[in-house]
């Protein structure tokens, strides 16, 4: 007979886990609160609009091909996609715009035409930054952090070896001071703190090398959009046998003299040889292992951001945007001290805007636009977020327009606006922390929850909120971490 394993939750590394482990011949049951899967990768209908939920941003499709190869699927039958020539379209308030393109080459021109900039500074800066993810990559973010092999192989070698050369002990935002003379370039390069939710101010100069995902190893998109990776997942673990229950809330996770044998539902229980959790690991150890400690660094640690993000009905479209924008604040430096110190909103925040039918034609009427606005924002921690919201979207139209000389407020037909606390109840994130503890440390990476359990044998974790963090690549990367943990 097979081994069974039961998962919890179906967000991206949920689905992907019970691929892989279905693959290994375990009989998979994955238990679902919601009513479908996908977690924030779900999309949802706003009138005529169509929308993703979370995340924007594809990178390393090879993450998730991987998925389909191993199960000798074609991945062409499930989905399709293609690399965006422009990552990001960037706006200032002086009337300066910048496109970033996915491919090195013609980023490196293309700064060195918009701006006064060093060449031999900035391509020293992007080919360290390409250096720094080469050196990581398998032991950061492919392996277990917390088992001893992972540090006995020739790439941990070499990372522990090139360990000062990495910029760990040094603040982002002073790597990239010390890299641009142009305060715009360095704001550019301090946003990618964001991708996991944390502070270029305080967060290591180790994180430069997210900005190679994007300006070197390029940007895609579905032809359906974002939510077109989980549906894929779904389908082809559909296909493969895995079982779904949605509307499924686990009530707590069944242990027997410190080892997992199951769950309950309803006071109804499930057996299982392996259970891991894709739900919020906080919220694993408090609402489903009662009696069982946090550990320490779950006590002390810190949440990364949350977002307030609006989702708006457009009535035509604008050819100053492109899929990907952002305009930014006018004080970097305040906006940061406002998000993680005060744990309020600046007056005058960056605004991050995707109208995804830009390239997905069928998201919004024909000359009509589906626009996604994110702004970074603390978590929740008891803030009045409805006043909040109010005021922020008075001052982000104001931006809006101001930038981009236009009248967008007139063009708004449909809104859905969610704030961190509404993502806490959607999510089941806590605080809505989007992407789990934060990486305001220099041994933030260490000190993220592994993939399995200490003290309670056969239970693991995937997912944003354990290694190696959140966002599309690294869900997909912590699946593939607990599948190789799992005999």
């Amino acid at each position: 007979m097979s081994k069974k394993a039961i998962i919890i939750g179906s967000g991206i590394a949920g689905l992907a886990l019970s691929v892989r482990l279905k693959v290994k011949g375990y009989d998979v049951h994955v238990f679902e609160k919601n009513e479908s899967y996908g977690g924030k990768l779900h999309e949802f209908k706003l009138g005529e609009y169509r929308y993703d939920f979370g995340p924007k941003l594809f990178t390393l499709p090879e993450l998730l091909i991987d998925l389909f190869k191993i199960s000798n699927h074609n991945i062409d039958d499930y989905i399709k996609y293609k690399k965006i020539e422009v990552g990001c379209k960037y706006f200032w308030e002086d009337g300066k715009v910048f496109k970033a393109f996915s491919d090195k080459q013609k980023l490196i021109k293309e700064i060195l035409s918009e701006f006064d900039t060093d060449k031999k500074k900035l391509s020293n800066y992007l080919n360290k930054s390409k250096t720094k993810f080469d050196l990581t990559r398998t032991i950061f973010l492919e392996k277990s952090l917390h088992k001893a092999s992972t540090f006995f192989s020739v790439s941990a070698f070499k990372a522990i070896l090139n360990f000062f050369s990495l910029d760990i002990s040094k603040p982002l935002n002073q790597l990239n001071e010390e890299a641009f003379d142009d305060k715009r370039l360095v704001q550019l390069f301090n946003r990618f703190a964001t991708y996991n939710g944390s502070n270029p101010y305080v967060t290591s100069g180790i994180m430069s090398m997210i900005q190679h995902l994007e300006h070197d190893l390029g940007v895609f998109m579905p032809s359906n959009g974002l939510s077109d990776i989980s549906k894929s997942i779904y389908n082809l673990a559909n296909d493969l046998g895995v079982t779904f229950s949605f509307n499924s809330n686990i009530d707590k996770i069944i242990t027997d003299k410190n080892k997992a044998i199951g769950v309950e539902k309803n006071k109804q229980k499930y057996l299982a040889d392996i259970i891991v959790s894709n739900m919020d690991v906080n919220l694993t150890y408090s609402k489903l292992l009662n009696g069982f400690k946090k550990p320490r660094y779950l006590k002390n640690y810190e949440p990364s951001s949350s977002a307030i993000v609006f989702y708006w009905n457009i009535n035509r479209s604008f050819k100053e945007l492109d899929l990907h924008n952002i305009i930014f604040s006018k004080n970097n430096y305040k906006e940061f001290d406002y998000i993680f110190n005060k744990k309020l909103m600046y007056e005058d925040p960056t605004i991050y805007i995707c109208p995804t039918s830009k390239v997905v034609k069928n998201d919004a009427p024909e000359g009509c636009e589906n626009w996604f606005i994110l702004i970074n924002s603390p978590y929740d921690s008891g803030q009045d977020w409805n006043n909040i919201k109010n005021t922020l979207r008075q001052n982000i139209i104001k931006k809006i327009n101001h930038t981009l000389n236009i009248s967008i407020d007139k063009h708004i037909v449909m809104e859905e606006v969610f704030t961190p606390k509404d993502i806490e109840i959607k999510t089941l994130s806590q605080y809505g922390s989007l992407y789990g503890s934060s990486s305001n440390s220099i041994m933030s990476a260490f000190l993220r929850h592994p993939n399995f359990s200490k003290k309670i044998k056969n239970l693991y974790f995937c997912g944003g909120s354990v290694h190696p963090g959140g966002g599309i690549p690294l869900c997909l990367n912590s699946a593939k971490i607990v599948s190789e943990l799992i005999k």
